[in-house]
């Protein structure tokens, strides 16, 4: 036999207001223009106060001219004044940018790139080629990566233009219009792997004891031997003297290994819009956010008042009512909204300056060695915030300082214990060993485990493994790899 019980649970949940500000606080400056665009597109009771103009009694206030559009002495079931108070209608730009001047709107210039794909195919008009060998090339060219290489097999090519364009063709007749591509600028172009593309720079030999003539034996059988640097194995079969192979692995090295990335660019060159500006005045540190991006909103009046015309109406006619329940559903969407944005500015605004603060000495003076260790758990517990929310923050953003632009996360790490008993920030023992290995010499580059002894030396307690993941997040090889002739 079936019971019915009951039970009480309890269980937090966000509200579609905390959803749409934490969607807000993730997004960076150079998008939060885009999102306030598609909000006012969706909801006529919002409206971009930048454009409108103001009441032209300039004696009065704003707060002044709605309490004489609306009466709020008249009984209504929808008060007015939650959408016309001046406090909510303008904007969420509570801390000025210090940027003025409306030119300051005009849309940020994008430099425009050539195209790789675009070069090609002017090279490749001016071959002889009839109409099967141009679209043969024309594909080719198509195959082409935005790295210069032509990856697809020249049979899986083959298939392609049977299935598309009805041209049957052989990898041979591929492999000669290849060729032919292969000559065009910049050089290395449409290779099948790096060994070929190393090979498509190296001009004609001009005799067999020439550096070209050495390097194209190198690349041609010694390729493997090559990208693992066993340099000695490689002189004794060149059998030269010291200073021609220096003179031929400098040769080789100076190579492009990506050659469509060299001189064009398929994408257009894109800008960094920092989300703070930290400047310096008098040995005071100012921090600002940049509300470029963002244009004030407001409360439309119109909608506004058509809520109060529609509210002194017939309350049964029931075309009345539902008009009451959608305007004042869009009002409330709008003040939400922003409310968020305003939300959404303070939050940045406080976690910015509690950054700054802790981070003094370095927006003073740009020193990397000045930056102390710092946690997320740090800045919460300092604006009385959610690790998530400062998480949030810190995910997508930059601040734009006297020493350049830098993204939140740089000055997040970790502490790394010293024998004066402080902790230094692990950006700064990654700073010294860039230093080490800038310094060592590259006939004997430092192991990790000699990083390791002298950073002990240094007063830097870190282990062996440790150095080897610094140096790995520096993107800098193995002493091994680093070894030069």
């Amino acid at each position: 036999m079936q019971k019915l019980s009951i039970s009480q649970n309890l269980q937090q949940r966000l509200s579609p207001q905390q959803i749409q500000f934490i969607k807000l606080l993730q997004i960076p400056t150079a998008e939060l223009n885009q999102r306030i665009e598609e909000e006012l597109e969706i909801n006529p009771a919002l409206e971009d106060g930048f454009h409108l103009d103001e009441p032209t009694d300039q004696d009065s206030s704003d707060e002044d001219y709605y309490e004489d559009t609306f009466d709020s002495s008249s009984s209504q079931e929808v008060d007015i004044k939650e959408y016309v108070d001046s406090e909510d209608i303008y904007g969420y730009k509570m801390y000025s940018d210090g940027w003025g001047g409306e030119e300051e709107r005009d849309a940020m210039p994008i430099a425009a790139g050539n195209s790789l794909n675009e070069s090609l195919l002017q090279q490749l008009g001016f071959l002889k080629l009839n109409e099967r060998q141009e679209s043969i090339g024309l594909h080719l060219i198509g195959s082409i990566e935005e790295d210069g290489y032509i990856r697809r097999p020249l049979r899986a090519l083959a298939n392609d233009l049977a299935f598309t364009q009805n041209i049957y063709t052989t990898e041979e007749e591929l492999n000669e219009i290849l060729q032919k591509i292969q000559k065009f600028e910049p050089a290395g172009i449409g290779a099948r792997d790096l060994q070929e593309c190393l090979l498509l720079q190296i001009p004609s030999p001009k005799g067999t004891d020439s550096v070209e003539y050495l390097a194209t034996v190198v690349i041609r059988d010694l390729f493997e031997e090559f990208t693992k640097k066993h340099f000695d194995r490689i002189q004794r079969k060149l059998n030269v003297d010291d200073d021609i192979f220096r003179r031929v692995i400098k040769f080789i090295t100076r190579l492009n290994p990506k050659p469509g990335k060299t001189l064009f660019e398929d994408t257009p060159i894109n800008y960094l819009i920092p989300d703070f500006i930290v400047t310096t005045r008098n040995g005071v540190l100012e921090v600002m956010l940049n509300t470029k991006n963002a244009p004030d909103l407001r409360i439309s009046r119109s909608f506004a008042e058509m809520l109060d015309t529609y509210d002194k109406s017939d309350k049964k006619n029931k075309t009345i009512r539902e008009t009451v329940t959608f305007v004042k559903q869009k009002l409330d969407a709008a003040k939400w909204f922003i409310d968020a944005i305003k939300q959404r500015q303070m939050t940045l605004q406080r976690t910015m300056e509690s950054i700054v603060l802790f981070q003094r000495d370095f927006f003073m003076e740009g020193d990397e060695n000045k930056l102390k260790p710092m946690i997320l758990r740090d800045i919460a517990e300092r604006i009385h915030m959610d690790i998530s929310t400062v998480s949030r923050v810190a995910n997508s953003k930059s601040v734009q300082t006297d020493f350049g632009t830098y993204p939140l996360k740089y000055f997040f790490s970790e502490g790394i214990a010293t024998d004066s008993g402080e902790d230094a920030s692990s950006r700064e023992v990654k700073n010294i060993i860039k230093d080490l290995i800038d310094q060592e010499s590259k006939n004997n580059p430092l192991s990790d485990d000699k990083l390791e002894k002298i950073l002990l030396q240094k007063g830097y307690n870190i282990a062996r493994r440790t150095v080897a993941k610094y140096r790995e997040q520096l993107n800098i090889p193995v002493s091994r790899l680093r070894k030069e002739v």
